[in-house]
């Protein structure tokens, strides 16, 4: 999989812009440039022997042709973000000037990089580990600040820093481990069961609180779904647009009118919310409004939160209307136990606030109106609360890669299987086999043991040109 050839693409954004900038990484990635580079103060000036980390003004030129005034940045390696000779052309972002310039060096030894491949590179050369690199591509699709904060956590190598160190205790009893089956025959003891059980309750303290941090470093990464229920015409989609500051759904007075579900992504705070609003839950005979009302079961199944929405007018003058917000806030808590749930009573500027508090005694009760935004806040503060964030305001170690938490889960068992091997005296052959397992499943996560199917399958989902 190690190539040393010279690679190039584009590494802004396709399209139009001020300026575009193209990057080049090999070992004669500086000799190539310095044949198609003039400069304009020094004629004769000569890149590769420019000093590595500078900046040079000129022309690309092709033959007596100039294509475009550039600005090139050299960086000489192993300093630099591949670990190779690396150049970057910082040009006019026009799409023709771009594609003739890629196209010239296309034409004198250079080859368009694969999805990934500089980053690729910087792993293969030992710049970044495997956590680090996919880190690198969680860093360009965050949309957040909790998203960003986290990726930076893990590109900076907080996350690998973790795990090679538990790896690294667990390889130095492992050396003891097999150091016993070469005197088996004496009969000695060179790991301390004492210490090595302490270690692996560590260990498996360590992992279990690395996986449980997935659930919410999954949403952090992708949004934390928030589904908006209720009955039709409750004031659902007034909500939703109300949240977005937009008129992202159809509000009318007919009761019916959301027959599916429509998402929009807000940032409270730094964190990413998903609010997706659902039909109304009634009963009904239209085949339509019916399917949506069946995924809008669908959707509180998937959501983190439920905001359950009820007319708080229609409410306070209806025994009946009261005895069916309940029963349906009852019907999601059995059919969905461990969701967490904030019932709304909307319009809460038609009736007296004091009537609606005596009536309704939900434990996360907030009183609002969609249409005024008496309430909003509160709203926000109690979805910010329920995210549940303490572990990113403490700079702890959050997992939000699937294959990691996979690779965690494996670990996990072995080391359960080493504690039950301990337990039951097992001899040190035994516990050998499930001590190298899960050594080999956290070498997996920083790539310290890795094959080229998995590395293609990562890198395969960057964007070309990083």
């Amino acid at each position: 999989m190690i190539k040393n050839d010279s690679i190039i693409a584009l590494a802004t954004p396709s399209g139009v812009g001020a300026i575009a900038v193209i990057r080049i990484s090999g070992k004669d990635a500086i000799e190539i440039c310095n044949k198609q580079f003039q400069s304009i103060k020094n004629k004769n000036k000569d890149l590769t022997e420019a000093k590595s980390h500078t900046l040079h003004f000129g022309n690309i030129v092709d033959g007596d042709r100039i294509i475009d005034e550039v600005l090139v940045s050299l960086f000489k390696g192993p300093n630099s973000y591949t670990g190779e000779n690396t150049v970057e052309i910082s040009c006019h972002g026009s799409v023709y000037i771009q594609q003739e310039i890629i196209q010239l060096f296309l034409k004198h030894g250079c080859r368009m990089a694969d999805p990934g491949e500089f980053t690729l590179r910087a792993f293969l050369n030992g710049k970044l580990d495997l956590s680090q690199a996919e880190a690198v591509a969680d860093l360009i699709a965050s949309n957040s600040a909790a998203s960003h904060q986290v990726a930076m956590q893990q590109m900076r190598g907080g996350f690998s820093s973790e795990i090679k160190q538990l790896r690294q205790e667990l390889l130095n009893f492992a050396s003891l481990i097999e150091l016993e089956l070469d005197f088996s025959e004496e009969d000695v003891e060179f790991a301390d069961r004492t210490e090595f059980r302490e270690l692996v309750d560590k260990i498996r303290y360590a992992l279990k609180r690395l996986i449980d941090s997935f659930s919410l470093g999954n949403v952090l990464k992708n949004g934390i779904p928030v589904a908006i229920v209720g009955a039709p015409n409750v004031g659902k989609s007034t909500l939703l647009n109300t949240l977005l500051n937009e008129e992202r759904a159809i509000v009318s007075n007919i009761a019916g009118t959301t027959r599916d579900v429509i998402e929009d992504e807000m940032n409270i705070n730094g964190v990413a919310f998903r609010f997706i609003d659902t039909a109304g839950i009634r009963d009904t005979e239209d085949v339509v409004e019916s399917i949506g009302i069946q995924k809008t079961f669908e959707k509180i199944e998937q959501a983190q939160v439920v905001l359950y929405l009820f007319d708080s007018n229609n409410a306070l003058h209806s025994d009946e209307r009261t005895k069916e917000i309940q029963d349906e806030i009852q019907k999601i808590h059995d059919q969905f136990p461990n969701k967490k749930c904030i019932v709304i009573a909307n319009k809460i500027d038609l009736v007296s606030e004091e009537e609606i508090r005596e009536k309704f005694n939900f434990e996360h009760l907030v009183l609002l109106s969609a249409k005024t935004q008496q309430g909003v806040e509160r709203l926000t503060d109690l979805l910010l609360e329920m995210a549940n964030t303490g572990a990113l305001s403490n700079n702890e170690t959050i997992v939000t890669n699937s294959r990691h938490f996979e690779a965690l889960s494996n670990a996990l068992e072995e080391m359960n299987n080493v504690q039950f091997g301990l337990d039951s005296e097992l001899s040190g052959d035994l516990l050998a086999i499930d001590i190298r397992q899960a050594l080999y499943y956290l070498g997996e996560i920083t790539g310290e043991i890795t094959n080229d199917d998995l590395l293609g399958n990562i890198f395969a989902n960057f964007c070309i040109g990083k």
